[in-house]
């Protein structure tokens, strides 16, 4: 397949895919989901994604920061935006103004969004309370008086709490079973506080799929929405998930070589025989690892191949022997392994990574092509 003219890279991303990904684990789970799109939906654009996810029966948009959620609200999305990961002293003025709901980890968060409440607006806030992974999220020692402050502002107009959350670990079922168990603690110690949201969320994309007891009434779904497992033993296919992300490149240089000749930097590969050399203008400043030199996967023309040498900041070689290439064929990455070609998971362990890495690391000067709807 040839690339279009003009074309040195880009990353397709499958809008579709996207939202029958989400329309899937809406189905499976049965409960509301929150799509989480923070950094740049995973690389593939926060904006297509949750205009994506909303299509497919999200109810729920979650990012990291109140940054990304004001850029979501200019950008045209209305539905409930939630953010939980403040700066030390931020404002959140601005994220009551526009209907952002906080994701509040302490006592100071919580007396900041109370005083943020603008007039008859109060501060929408999900309390995240710390069930044993060991980031932010309130202490045990500290859920009493969290609950009961939490419930006194509410009462008289300043907060309106929404949800109570954690986040699990994924080290084992036991593991994750028991935190699910402290987070019911505190869900029964916040009613007992005058506490009652109408959320309670604990599972991500794993424990959403694996542990139908973490599901609740609400989860937040990350990586599954863009169509990756997160499960080393099962493949996006096995969970009926479908990879959005497609990351390819045009061929801009042929060249054939003599035996023995080094291949880019170091010479870390020297051609063991007569052969084709075909240059890939992609490198770890778009966001290939580096670490994947001599081993990443790629596709051209059909036939699989293995990059040849260091991979370089802007591009890498691919020795692909007596097969035919020509400048200008399309070079795929990773993309959906059911049609072929490697799946973002192959670099991961190229890399000695994960795949959430590989996707969401796409630099960007990369352009993202949207296909499908």
């Amino acid at each position: 397949m040839r690339m279009a003219p003009g074309v040195l890279r880009e990353a397709l991303v499958d809008v579709d895919a996207i939202a029958e990904n989400v329309r899937h684990l809406r189905r499976l789970t049965g409960v509301e989901v929150i799509a989480v799109v923070k950094a740049a939906g995973y690389g593939h654009g926060a904006h297509r994604a949750a205009v994506a996810a909303l299509r497919g029966g999200a109810t729920r948009i979650g990012v990291s920061d109140i940054d990304e959620a004001l850029a979501l609200r200019r950008s045209g999305i209305h539905a409930p935006l939630f953010a939980w990961l403040h700066a030390p002293g931020a404002s959140f003025v601005e994220a009551v103004r526009h209907d952002i709901e906080l994701g509040i980890s302490d006592i100071d968060q919580l007396l900041r969004a109370a005083d943020s409440a603008q007039g008859d607006r109060p501060a929408a806030v999900h309390l995240k309370i710390e069930t044993g992974l060991s980031r932010n999220g309130v202490a045990p020692a500290d859920w009493r008086t969290v609950f009961a402050e939490a419930a006194r502002l509410e009462r008289i107009g300043r907060l309106r709490v929404v949800g109570l959350f954690s986040h699990l670990s994924n080290t084992s079922e036991a593991e994750d079973l028991a935190a699910l168990a402290r987070f019911e603690e505190g869900v029964v110690l916040a009613a007992s506080a005058g506490l009652h949201p109408p959320l309670r969320h604990i599972a991500a994309t794993h424990a959403a799929i694996a542990l139908p007891q973490t599901r609740l009434n609400a989860v937040r779904i990350g990586i599954g929405i863009y169509g990756i497992s997160p499960f080393h033993d099962r493949t996006s296919a096995d969970l009926g998930l479908r990879p959005a992300m497609t990351l390819r490149g045009a061929v801009s240089a042929v060249r054939r070589v003599p035996a023995g000749t080094g291949v880019s930097y170091g010479y870390a590969y020297r051609t063991e025989r007569d052969t084709t050399l075909a240059l890939v203008p992609l490198g770890y400043a778009d966001g290939v690892p580096r670490q994947a030199s001599d081993r990443g996967p790629v596709v051209i023309g059909g036939r699989r191949f293995t990059v040849a040498g260091r991979i370089a900041m802007d591009q890498f070689v691919v020795d692909v022997g007596d097969h035919p290439v020509s400048v200008g064929d399309e070079v795929v990455l990773f993309g959906d392994p059911t049609l072929g070609v490697p799946a973002a998971r192959d670099w991961a362990d190229a890399a000695d990574t994960i795949d959430y890495e590989i996707v969401t690391r796409i630099g960007a000067r990369v352009p993202r092509r949207e296909v499908g709807a």
